[in-house]
């Protein structure tokens, strides 16, 4: 993220000094969307940083959701900064159009930028490739727990769509010498960063009010605390990301009436053992046993239910400590 972040840097400068040379609006958006860029990378890393912090007694549960918070403000800049911007020049230069001077210079910075985001995307659909898994892109975005992968996914694909868009502005602007075109190329970039600052706006929310755990990692919990001889069933499960890598369970296990207080104890720490082997990133556990009956409301959670059996049949002989 350091190395992209100095690129996006680089970036901005040359395409600056390609609008004060030229005077193409196109040019002043895209530096206006590498400056952003810059910004919301610098953001991400900060983020990630203070996540770091170890809890206190104010915030127990840590600070994870710091990077999710982060995320959200790379949205609210990327919207700004980028998308309100972009399109009031671009709507500017509509109605009061301008001739583009040394376009050539603009095509050399353009060409130029396509080849560094084209190798900067690359990298990003590399990395997102070896954890998105089997799920479609849209899926991975939607779904994804940590914030910066989705984002410089985003970025990236706005950033090469937004030099297409300038360079088709700044091409049709010399052929047709008309500056409206180059004012409708810096719109056109406004509204795309509109819309990926709406797409990660929506998806940070999401993140930031509580998401819980995927339905394949519910499964895997609710397997590793059935595993044993102690839990009959799970009577309901709720789950939540305290951050990309931090998972609060709190589950509701059904346990036999004839077991002792200490015999429980026992069980319940030997099916946290579990759901931690099973599931690493479950740092915080709470189970509350429970005497299982089929006529509990909570008993046909629809979120686990495919994944919880009935309680065993086989009647267990009671232990004593």
């Amino acid at each position: 993220m350091l190395a992209a972040l100095g690129a996006n840097l680089g970036i901005a400068v040359t395409k600056l000094i390609a609008f004060a040379i030229t005077g193409s609006a196109s040019m002043l958006a895209e530096s206006v969307h590498s400056l952003a860029d810059s910004g919301n990378q610098a953001l991400l890393l900060l983020g990630r940083s203070r996540a770091q912090r170890a809890q206190t007694e104010e915030h127990p549960f840590g600070f994870g959701r710091e990077r999710y918070f982060y995320a959200f403000v790379v949205a609210v800049v990327l919207f700004t900064v980028g998308a309100v911007f972009s399109a009031y020049e671009g709507i500017h230069k509509i109605m009061h159009p301008e001739h583009i001077s040394s376009p050539v210079v603009a095509f050399v910075v353009l060409v130029i930028a396509m080849g560094l985001e084209s190798f900067s995307l690359r990298t990003a659909v590399h990395e997102t490739n070896e954890v998105r898994g089997r799920s479609s892109w849209f899926a991975f975005i939607r779904r994804a727990k940590a914030p910066e992968l989705p984002a410089i996914l985003l970025e990236d694909i706005a950033a090469l769509t937004g030099l297409i868009f300038a360079t088709a502005g700044v091409a049709l602007t010399v052929i047709t010498g008309d500056g409206v075109w180059d004012g409708a190329g810096s719109l056109a970039i406004g509204v795309l960063l509109g819309c990926v600052a709406a797409v990660l706006a929506v998806e940070m929310k999401s993140l930031l009010i509580g998401e819980s755990a995927s339905a394949d990692t519910e499964r895997a919990i609710v397997a590793a605390l059935e595993a044993g001889p102690e839990v009959q069933c799970v009577i309901h499960l709720r789950t939540l990301h305290m951050g990309p890598e931090s998972l609060l369970v709190a589950a509701k296990i059904a346990i036999s009436g004839a077991d002792s207080a200490a015999l429980v104890a026992t069980g319940i720490d030997a099916a946290e053992r579990r759901v931690r082997q099973a599931v690493p990133i479950a740092e915080m556990i709470y189970l509350e046993p429970d005497i299982y009956r089929e006529s509990r409301a909570d008993a046909t959670d629809p979120a686990i239910r495919a994944a919880v059996r009935r309680p065993r049949q086989t009647p267990r002989t009671p232990r004593t400590p």
